[in-house]
């Protein structure tokens, strides 16, 4: 493996498969650039076909390719990739490729994709975010500190909006009484949940005892100073019976956690972060893996990609739809991930069972509780109730993982079919609510 090289301050080097979130934000204000995309490229390659395009980038561009296999399980720290031009995630069939490179070897051009059989396209890398704020709001943000940022989130248009943070009564959430969660037979037994997200408390009290593997994609640590991804990990695979007077919120609650942090503490990211997380995941057989993030662009033929990968590999990937809209007036499409094909996207239902007025539309394909939804948070809080897609999204996957402990011959797609053939009826479009809401076994 390339040893790590010393970071420049030149926009190359910020474009460079090596730099953070932070400093491709901070290159993109400098140069007033488009504010959506990091200034990197993506390389979505044929069905069968990485190892034939990261040959060809070697033999033919010159590029120095590093391949997530070097590292152990895979989990690929981006950080640590030397003077490489090129990261292959093998298991998703996807490479990223640094800004300069990709241009200096004109990796960007249709020609390109036309003479080199093993490519199916070449896209702009897209930044990520933990809800779909405003990208241009965000990165005004980021000239403050991390913890500034953070505070300000709950602020943003779209952001998930934080309620009560109490609950005193015993029993079981809303969330997980509407999915039928609390009668389940199954409880998630040898099932692996992996949760791509801001990374989670690894000493929450009440998660003390659990096998949890973990990997940063960040290049900050896996601990949680967001409260995102404590939060739906915790719906996902909460504890059965938390301490005190309080409700269960977890589902899932004996699966073998993957916590992968894709996303930084100030809940942004990029999408090659997000895909080292995915193929991660993938490679460990995470027989569900749940992405409470995106950005409210087209489908990226590189999730489509890992969606299918997942897939193949026995995996099911489900996605938030967005927080994007003002319902009844405005209703905007789902964004990536959740819009591949391939993603299973989820909406949002408040208590009423009706879709929550944020959540966006379109390719939807289940729904989920998503409004003033419960669960763990960083400490001392331990706790708290917000709302989003986000919220929704970890409901789907935590009852998923029930049906994979329910029956071994439900993996990948088979158990994608039977979410949908297992939900709810709503009343509603399938357009706002897909095929319902998403109950356990």
């Amino acid at each position: 493996m390339a040893r790590r090289s010393t970071p420049k301050s030149d926009a190359a080097a910020q474009q460079s498969i090596t730099a953070s979130a932070d400093d491709l934000l901070l290159s993109i204000l400098e140069q007033g650039g488009d504010t959506t995309k990091t200034g990197r490229f993506l390389m979505t390659f044929k069905e069968g076909g990485a190892a034939a395009g990261m040959k060809s980038l070697q033999s033919k561009r010159g590029l120095r390719v590093a391949n997530a296999r070097d590292f152990k399980n895979q989990a690929v720290s981006l950080a640590d990739a030397g003077d490489a031009h090129a990261m292959v995630f093998p298991e998703i069939g996807v490479a990223l490729v640094g800004g300069a490179a990709a241009v200096e070897h004109g990796i960007t051009t249709a020609e390109f994709v036309a003479a080199d059989s093993a490519t199916q396209s070449v896209d702009p890398e897209y930044f990520m975010f933990s809800s779909q704020i405003n990208p241009g709001d965000y990165l005004r943000g980021v000239l403050r500190t991390a913890e500034m940022i953070y505070q300000d989130l709950g602020a943003l248009p779209g952001a998930e909006m934080l309620g009560d943070v109490s609950a005193t009564a015993i029993g079981a959430t809303w969330g997980l009484r509407a999915c039928k969660v609390p009668p389940s037979n199954f409880d998630g037994t040898g099932i692996k949940v992996g949760v791509l997200d801001t990374g989670f408390d690894l000493g929450h009290p009440e998660f003390a005892g659990r096998p949890i593997v973990s990997n940063t994609f960040v290049g900050q640590p896996v601990q949680d100073l967001n409260g995102h991804g404590t939060h739906t990990a915790g719906t996902a695979c909460g504890p059965q019976s938390p301490a005190g007077p309080l409700q269960r919120y977890g589902i899932a609650f004996r699966a073998r956690m993957f916590i992968g942090k894709v996303l930084t503490n100030s809940g942004s990211g990029t999408q090659a972060g997000v895909l080292a997380g995915m193929n991660w995941a993938i490679a460990n057989r995470c027989e569900v893996i749940s992405m409470s993030l995106g950005a409210p662009i087209p489908p990226q033929p590189s999730y489509t990609a890992a969606g299918a990968a997942a897939l193949g590999a026995g995996c099911l990937i489900v996605a938030a739809a967005g927080n994007s809209s003002s319902r009844p007036g405005t209703i905007n499409p789902a964004g990536a991930p959740a819009n591949s094909p391939t993603i299973v996207s989820v909406a949002a239902l408040d208590s009423s069972l009706r879709v929550a007025s944020f959540s966006d539309g379109g390719k939807i394909d289940i729904a989920g509780p998503g409004v003033n939804v419960f669960s763990s948070w960083p400490r001392p809080q331990l706790h708290n109730t917000i709302s989003g897609t986000s919220m929704a999204t970890p409901h789907v996957a935590g009852c998923a993982a029930l049906w994979a402990h329910s029956n071994a011959g439900l993996r990948g797609a088979a158990l994608r079919a039977k979410l949908a053939a297992t939900a709810r009826h709503l009343p509603f479009p399938a357009t706002d609510v897909g095929a319902g809401l998403v109950q356990a076994p």
